[in-house]
């Protein structure tokens, strides 16, 4: 099991625990962070998701009790069931990952956010030639690593290849053990 650190506070959760995972659409983010997910919780690491969604999602249904709740004014609504819980809470002043992570992820040791290009923060790009040959951060966006199949991006950072896991995630490690 990895210590990452205590007590589990949303205070402790800060940028250094929060990796976004940029690219072109199709390039494989969520199938890469699929696998991140299955070695860090292996290795006894607690990681959340955030996922930013370009497009409308229906993030509760109309009419439906939390949904009711949300509407008459409460700052947040929670479903909770024997095995789940879904928050829908308001979001508008505070949309960076950091500090989504702070307010509602207290007990991960990490996080993993998909998208998010143009946030500020600490960025691994996934970039297949097949989707673009062109990343979408520079290393100025807080790049700090390339999952990718070309070679000529940003050779001075480093580079892994989409199955290349135990690698990725050794070098998150090390920047969370910093």
């Amino acid at each position: 099991m990895v210590m990452l650190g205590s007590p589990r506070t949303p205070e402790y959760l800060n940028m250094s625990n929060v990796f976004i995972f940029v690219g072109h659409s199709g390039s494989g983010k969520t199938t890469l962070i699929e696998k991140l997910l299955r070695e860090l919780s292996g290795r006894g690491v607690r990681v959340a998701t955030i996922k930013h969604a370009h497009h409308k999602v229906v993030l509760d249904t109309p009419g439906k009790d939390s949904w009711r709740y949300k509407q008459a004014g409460a700052v947040m609504s929670m479903l909770v069931t024997s095995s789940e819980l879904q928050l829908v809470a308001d979001a508008v002043d505070r949309r960076e990952p950091e500090q989504l992570a702070q307010r509602f992820l207290g007990e991960a040791d990490m996080v993993l956010a998909e998208g998010f290009s143009h946030a500020s923060g600490v960025k691994i790009e996934v970039l297949r030639r097949e989707c673009s040959a062109v990343p979408r951060c520079s290393i100025e966006d807080g790049l700090i690593a390339m999952v990718t199949d070309v070679d000529e991006a940003y050779p001075q950072l480093p580079h892994f290849a989409l199955d290349d896991i135990s690698e990725i995630v050794r070098l998150m490690l090390d920047r969370l053990q910093k």
